[in-house]
């Protein structure tokens, strides 16, 4: 049986030096470049789906059988290089798996499986990490991804967060279920701002005239705009949309945005240039641990948004039972814990908290603080109160629609 400890190095490498995130890699501003994608594709205009009939999944799983494989599609950078979660897999039930890190973009992946799903082709792979948003929604439309049977997936329904059971962008978890989540929030450095952020009114504050950072990509901007404005991103249309983006014009025009950034927010903060910015929660708390920086994270009061990666199989996985049972073995709470004490990214699974404290107080000294400092993160493992604030992305019902989103949100960014 494969054991891995928390005093094995697996464990703790990375906690405590500054690595390059999942969020890093993802870029995802580039609505421009999404509808390109789509455009390329020829699957504009396509309603949201609907739920699939329980004569459906059967017909899906009839007949499926394990077969010693899995082909596993994910982002760079979103798992322990030594992957010891797989190995225990492995171990455990002889099923090899073939980990790549070939996703770099949501637009440029859908695009590149695209062809072969629509002549019902395999793409090479029976288990990919998708993002929320435009694509998601172009996967299930098309339908693409294969409907999940939830009955060989008792520990996802022991151990997932309720949040992650009721996702706007899909209901009931009937083709997906989380990989790793995270938050867009405000962070700020306490030494320049003499006083708790708690409001995303505080953006718009003139006493932080030319030291505000927000982000260029346009989806996070938008939220923040229509939550500010009093608005659900995800019920909004294109009224709400208007008076967003008039908000951030505003806030632009009033000279408060000293620039509207990608990753390299992070930079100016630490350097001074702003003192408060829109953020993503595991930027912060592993720039904090790594570089003993003391900024702030906050889920302002009127809101933030919740991103979510999640595990999806392509409707053509010629593997679909043992990729089913590599999903259900990360909602195992050791591994689940695992996970996230090496990616720091916000968990699906509240439990894995409790784990990572005990193998903490197995260690000594600098690990065991590092790894009770990612126990006790609510970047990490977000509370109630949190969850509650947290909102998803704006949803599109077809291409058309994104398009004039864009129009909106992408001039404002301009200089």
């Amino acid at each position: 049986m494969f054991h891995r400890t928390a005093t094995d190095p697996t464990v703790l490498r990375g906690l405590t030096q500054r690595r390059l995130g999942r969020r890093d890699a993802l870029r995802a501003g580039g609505l421009s470049v999404l509808g390109a994608a789509l455009a390329a594709c020829g699957v504009p205009g396509q309603g949201r789906p609907r739920e699939v009939p329980a004569s459906s999944l059967a017909s899906f799983w009839d007949g499926k059988v394990r077969n010693g494989r899995i082909d596993f599609a994910n982002w760079p950078l979103y798992m322990d290089p030594s992957k010891p979660e797989l190995a225990k897999f492995t171990e455990r039930t002889g099923i090899e798996v073939h980990y790549q890190e070939v996703i770099q973009e949501m637009g440029p992946w859908f695009a590149k499986v695209q062809p072969q799903l629509s002549a019902k082709e395999p793409i090479g792979f029976d288990l990919m990490v998708i993002t929320n948003g435009i694509q998601f929604g172009q996967f299930r439309a098309a339908g693409f991804l294969a409907p999940l049977d939830h009955s060989r997936l008792p520990n996802f329904a022991a151990n997932a967060a309720e949040k992650y059971t009721r996702e706007s962008f899909d209901p009931a978890n009937v083709f997906s279920v989380p990989w790793a989540s995270g938050i867009t929030g405000i962070a700020y450095d306490p030494a320049k701002v003499k006083r708790p952020i708690t409001k995303l009114a505080d953006l718009w504050d003139p006493a932080f005239k030319g030291k505000v950072g927000m982000m260029s990509d346009v989806s996070e901007l938008a939220n923040f705009g229509l939550l500010a404005a009093g608005f659900d991103p995800a019920g909004s249309g294109e009224a709400e949309w208007r008076k967003a983006a008039a908000r951030l014009q505003q806030q632009k025009d009033a000279g408060l945005v000293r620039n509207y950034y990608e990753q390299d927010y992070l930079d100016a903060l630490g350097k001074g240039e702003i003192w408060i910015s829109q953020a993503w929660s595991g930027d912060i708390f592993q720039k904090n641990l790594s570089e003993g920086t003391n900024l702030k994270f906050v889920v302002p009061q009127e809101g933030g948004t919740i991103w979510t990666d999640n595990l999806a199989i392509p409707v053509t996985a010629a593997n679909p039972v043992d990729a089913l049972m590599l999903i259900d073995f990360f909602y195992e709470v050791e591994n689940a814990a695992s996970l996230a004490g090496y990616i720091n990214y916000v968990s699906p699974v509240p439990a894995a908290r409790a784990r990572i404290r005990k193998d903490a107080a197995a260690l000594s000294g600098a690990d065991r603080e590092a790894l009770e400092q990612v126990a006790a993160s609510s970047l990490v493992f977000p509370s109630d109160t949190d969850y509650e604030k947290l909102h998803y992305y704006v949803g599109f019902d077809t291409a058309e629609e994104q398009k004039d989103f864009a129009a909106l949100f992408e001039p404002i960014t301009l200089s």
